[in-house]
């Protein structure tokens, strides 16, 4: 006989895979829908995929054989989410809402007979204003009774009480995404906020992790005479060292970086960003973004196309790429009018973009850009703005 120790497991995670699997199962969407659904639950970080490759957890197994008890040992992986979708703090907070107050909307029975309504139409057995109509009557009805009644949700939780200040602790969604803070809006004092490491949600983050943010920005040593300074910043934890900002590697916290870490991160940053090669007298230094491998060269960016090889480019590629981008942008600039701030550039599709500052114009291509006068760009621009002076603001008044 054999008694095993088990142990609840947390709900199944669904693939891209499984997932489009069970929309198929709930008659959801269509396959061109499937790829742009899940794409934009992601874009807009409802939820993000798992990179836990799972940890061994002990568990204990009782055999009864011939009238003796033998106790073992075993274990066994657990947690393992690689690549599978997991719900981020937003996606949860949002779900939560959309189910409160949307319940036919989000009903599966209610999607699917859409999906077959639209079928019908196509067919041409139902008329498509008709079917629009008895949705559209419903739905506007609920969004103007949600935007009445409904409260915005930010899935607040109170944690505890600051020992130093006998201020509340909680932690909710804010502007930049999830955050810690100490003390309420409507104290004199203002509040203190921190936001949450990565790993780390409003549902199960402790107060003990919690106060543990608000520790930041932490110096942690010297190297090379700066201090390192580590923090939670608006995209993620980082490193401040001698005027450079260096992310930590995702799943990473703050609180996890010691002096050891901070300096390997460092040197593995100065050596990516050491220049490569020297142009007039200007250093060149090499990196990949979000457009691919770039060169960058007195504040001025270089794709490096596929028939470059990146990672061993020679003195010559680099002068080629730089001055090939040089003639590039002079060839662009049809006037540069320096003195008035102004100048006209080539843009796609025989288009032409006038530019003052931040501020661009475009210009349709049935525009002659050539004969293009000072005066003449200007009115496309406009008077330039002023800043106005801010108003100074009101001292909000102490309570009684």
């Amino acid at each position: 006989m054999i008694a095993t120790q088990r142990f609840s497991r947390p709900p199944y995670r669904y693939s891209e895979a499984s997932l489009v699997k069970k929309m198929e199962e709930l008659g959801i969407g269509r396959p061109s829908t499937y790829a742009p659904t899940i794409s934009t639950v992601q874009n807009r970080k409802y939820v993000e995929k798992g990179a836990s490759e799972g940890e061994f957890r002990k568990f204990e197994q009782l055999v009864l054989e011939q009238n003796l008890i033998e106790k073992k040992i075993l274990s066994e992986k657990v947690g393992a989410d690689k690549g599978k979708l997991i719900p981020t703090d937003i996606g949860m907070i949002v779900n939560d809402f959309l189910v409160d107050n949307f319940k036919n909307i989000l009903d599966f029975n209610f999607t699917a007979e859409v999906e077959q309504s639209f079928d019908d139409i196509a067919k041409g057995g139902k008329d498509w204003t008709d079917m629009l109509k008895r949705f559209y009557n419903q739905f506007h009805s609920t969004v103007e009774h949600v935007k009445e009644n409904a409260q915005r949700e930010s899935g607040e939780r109170l944690l505890g009480v600051d020992p130093k200040s006998g201020r509340p602790v909680k932690v909710r969604l804010g502007k930049f995404g999830p955050m810690a803070q100490i003390g309420d809006p409507d104290e004199e004092e203002k509040p203190i906020y921190a936001s949450l490491g990565p790993n780390q949600q409003l549902e199960n983050i402790t107060f003990e992790e919690a106060m543990d943010l608000f520790e930041m920005p932490k110096t942690i040593g010297v190297f090379q005479e700066d201090e390192i300074v580590v923090n939670n910043g608006r995209f993620g934890p980082y490193i401040k060292h001698n005027g450079i900002f260096i992310s930590l590697p995702k799943g990473m916290l703050p609180t996890e970086i010691d002096l050891e870490i901070a300096t390997q991160l460092i040197k593995e940053k100065q050596i990516a960003d050491a220049p490569i090669y020297v142009f007039k007298d200007l250093p060149v230094t090499k990196g990949v973004g979000r457009f691919g491998p770039f060169l960058k060269w007195s504040g001025m960016f270089i794709n490096v196309n596929k028939k470059y090889d990146f990672d061993n480019l020679s003195d010559t590629d680099i002068v080629t790429l730089i001055e090939e981008k040089i003639q590039k942008e002079k060839d662009k600039v049809v006037h540069d009018w320096s003195d008035a701030g102004v100048r006209v550039e080539k843009a796609r599709w025989g288009r032409h973009h006038i530019i003052r500052g931040k501020q661009k114009v475009e210009i349709g291509k049935e525009i002659d850009a050539t004969k293009l006068s000072l005066d003449a760009a200007e009115k496309y621009l406009g008077k330039p703005k002023t800043k106005s002076k801010a108003k100074p603001k009101k001292k909000a008044a102490k309570k009684r």
